[in-house]
Protein backbone atom coordinates (compact mmCIF):
# COMPACT_ATOMS: atom_id res chain seq x y z
CA UNK A 1 0.00 0.00 0.00
CA UNK A 2 1.00 3.45 -1.04
CA UNK A 3 1.39 6.00 1.65
CA UNK A 4 -1.75 7.85 0.65
CA UNK A 5 -3.84 5.41 0.64
CA UNK A 6 -2.61 4.11 3.95
CA UNK A 7 -3.47 7.68 4.92
CA UNK A 8 -6.75 7.55 3.44
CA UNK A 9 -7.87 4.16 5.02
CA UNK A 10 -6.49 5.66 8.58
CA UNK A 11 -8.95 8.82 7.17
CA UNK A 12 -11.86 6.94 6.83
CA UNK A 13 -11.60 5.25 10.54
CA UNK A 14 -11.74 8.43 12.39
CA UNK A 15 -15.31 8.97 13.80
CA UNK A 16 -15.88 12.78 14.00
CA UNK A 17 -18.73 13.96 16.62
CA UNK A 18 -19.75 16.81 18.32
CA UNK A 19 -21.38 17.62 21.34
CA UNK A 20 -24.85 15.95 22.39
CA UNK A 21 -27.50 18.74 21.95
CA UNK A 22 -28.48 20.32 24.98
CA UNK A 23 -31.83 22.53 25.15
CA UNK A 24 -30.47 24.77 27.61
CA UNK A 25 -28.84 26.36 25.07
CA UNK A 26 -30.26 27.80 21.37
CA UNK A 27 -28.61 26.26 18.39
CA UNK A 28 -27.95 29.61 16.59
CA UNK A 29 -24.98 31.04 19.54
CA UNK A 30 -23.28 28.44 21.07
CA UNK A 31 -21.35 30.90 23.24
CA UNK A 32 -22.62 30.07 26.23
CA UNK A 33 -22.56 26.42 25.94
CA UNK A 34 -19.00 26.33 25.30
CA UNK A 35 -17.76 28.84 28.41
CA UNK A 36 -20.02 25.89 30.27
CA UNK A 37 -18.09 22.77 28.97
CA UNK A 38 -15.10 24.99 29.07
CA UNK A 39 -15.74 25.16 32.84
CA UNK A 40 -16.98 21.85 33.55
CA UNK A 41 -13.97 20.12 31.94
CA UNK A 42 -11.67 22.70 34.32
CA UNK A 43 -14.08 21.55 37.32
CA UNK A 44 -13.68 17.56 36.79
CA UNK A 45 -9.95 18.09 36.21
CA UNK A 46 -9.70 19.36 39.85
CA UNK A 47 -12.02 16.76 41.17
CA UNK A 48 -10.64 14.11 39.39
CA UNK A 49 -6.91 15.44 40.47
CA UNK A 50 -6.33 15.94 36.86
CA UNK A 51 -6.55 12.60 35.03
CA UNK A 52 -7.85 13.70 31.73
CA UNK A 53 -8.99 10.27 30.70
CA UNK A 54 -12.43 10.71 33.11
CA UNK A 55 -12.93 14.12 31.80
CA UNK A 56 -12.20 13.50 28.12
CA UNK A 57 -16.06 14.33 26.78
CA UNK A 58 -15.91 17.40 28.61
CA UNK A 59 -13.06 18.62 27.09
CA UNK A 60 -14.26 16.74 22.90
CA UNK A 61 -17.18 19.19 23.84
CA UNK A 62 -15.72 22.06 24.44
CA UNK A 63 -13.09 22.05 21.32
CA UNK A 64 -15.86 21.26 19.28
CA UNK A 65 -17.47 24.27 20.49
CA UNK A 66 -15.31 27.23 21.17
CA UNK A 67 -13.20 29.06 19.14
CA UNK A 68 -9.12 28.23 19.87
CA UNK A 69 -8.49 32.10 20.47
CA UNK A 70 -11.13 31.84 22.83
CA UNK A 71 -9.98 28.94 25.03
CA UNK A 72 -6.32 30.19 24.25
CA UNK A 73 -7.01 33.25 26.12
CA UNK A 74 -8.74 31.72 28.91
CA UNK A 75 -5.48 28.81 29.59
CA UNK A 76 -3.20 32.33 29.40
CA UNK A 77 -5.89 33.73 31.84
CA UNK A 78 -5.69 30.77 34.57
CA UNK A 79 -2.14 30.16 34.11
CA UNK A 80 -2.16 34.05 34.97
CA UNK A 81 -4.71 33.90 38.10
CA UNK A 82 -6.75 36.68 36.21
CA UNK A 83 -9.17 34.14 34.43
CA UNK A 84 -12.88 35.81 35.35
CA UNK A 85 -14.84 32.54 35.40
CA UNK A 86 -15.25 29.57 38.70
CA UNK A 87 -12.00 28.60 39.35
CA UNK A 88 -12.40 25.15 40.90
CA UNK A 89 -11.57 24.57 44.36
CA UNK A 90 -12.76 28.49 45.07
CA UNK A 91 -16.46 27.90 45.47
Amino acid sequence: ATPCRTLAAAAMEVKLETTPTDKRFSNTNQARHCYSYYNAYHQCMYENNDDASACFKLKRHYMSLCPTKWTETWDEQREAGCYNGPVPGEK
